[in-house]
């Protein structure tokens, strides 16, 4: 009778053991805090929550990402230090946001590097993977960049030669160390400001100069406070998310490789749209009545000889990997060789 009742008590005790095991919620289930300034309701805003939802459904919940748009995060550097503490686990960013963990994140943004797409391309072919290790090496895992366009100089009065450029105020973003000794060695007065923060800087004369891709332009508005833009490829700009790597280790291998393929395809439609958008956004600048100035070919040569000795003079300094600085020149000047030769 005894034994009876112990087996008894010991069955109901396996059984309530079983049921809450499968009552209760996966103990490797992690939900990751993911904030950005890209507008809510936009596309990138929407792909972005499809990514996740496919995440959680592959991977039976265990995974889980939300994000915060419109900036309600605050700006990069607010968003950095709330990444550090755990209160988000990452971002979505520009270059210049990880200058401080893995500053060759900057790269591609280096001033007057690039001439035309195709060479960002050829580039961008052999040294994604590179930059993205390294990010990851730094402790912050990446599934992709997405293309941002040439940034161009926004203005109220026409920039067409070095010397209309002295003495004007130009924004730079926060941390970007590069732009900011760019800018200074091209005479003109850099300021820097959140993203956040450049359309009351424009509003209020703070800044006269802004350096933006025509989609950022339209998306933030900025094109509504200035009156000209210098049609030409001031520097390349792209944009991805971060992980926290301590946060991304929590997940399983099989998990972490569902989260890498899904934001992997998300981001390649980035690159892939983002170029569209770029050129649909030229023509909506042009449209609402910016004019469109460019510099003459001599006067390019003055600007970019006085930004190639100051983009080497900070890669000798250890601001930038000086290796793969020079690791990207020799793949442009292999790709202009293949063109001439083409022609």
């Amino acid at each position: 009778m005894i034994i009876s009742r112990t087996r008894s008590g010991l069955l109901s005790m396996v059984s309530a053991i079983v049921l809450g095991l499968l009552l209760a919620p996966s103990a490797q289930a992690l939900d990751l805090k993911i904030a950005t300034i890209a507008p809510e309701g936009t596309v990138w805003m929407k792909q972005m929550r499809d990514g996740s939802k496919e995440i959680k459904e592959r991977t039976d919940g265990r995974v889980n990402f939300k994000f915060f748009g419109g900036g309600v995060m605050g700006n990069d550097k607010k968003v950095m230090r709330k990444i550090r503490i755990g209160q988000l686990h990452g971002g979505m960013f520009t270059p210049s946001s990880v200058a401080d963990i893995y500053p060759s994140m900057q790269l591609y943004g280096m001033p007057l590097v690039f001439s035309s797409v195709g060479e960002v391309e050829y580039v961008r072919e052999r040294m994604d993977s590179i930059l993205m290790a390294g990010l990851e090496e730094a402790g912050l895992v990446s599934f992709g960049f997405s293309d941002g366009g040439f940034a161009r100089v926004l203005s109220n009065t026409p920039i067409t030669s070095v010397d209309s450029l002295k003495g004007r105020k130009v924004w730079v973003p926060e941390g970007d160390l590069i732009t900011y000794n760019t800018m200074s060695a091209l005479g003109l007065s850099p300021v820097t400001l959140a993203v956040t923060d450049v359309m009351t800087g424009l509003q209020t004369g703070l800044v006269d100069i802004v350096g933006s891709s025509p989609v950022g332009a339209v998306v933030m508005q900025w094109h509504t406070k200035v009156k000209y833009m210098t049609d030409f490829p001031l520097g390349y700009l792209m944009g991805y998310m971060v992980v926290d790597k301590k946060y991304f280790d929590k997940i399983s291998d099989a998990d972490q490789q569902i989260v890498r393929e899904v934001f992997g395809k998300v981001y390649a439609e980035f690159d892939r749209q983002n170029k569209l958008d770029d050129s649909a956004a030229f023509q909506a600048l042009v449209d609402s009545g910016i004019e469109i100035v460019r510099p003459n070919e001599q006067e390019i040569e003055n600007w970019r000889t006085l930004v190639y000795a100051s983009n080497f003079e900070m890669a000798d300094r250890g601001v930038i990997s000086r290796e793969l600085l020079d690791k990207m020149l020799g793949y442009i000047d292999e790709y202009r060789q293949s063109q001439k030769e083409a022609n």
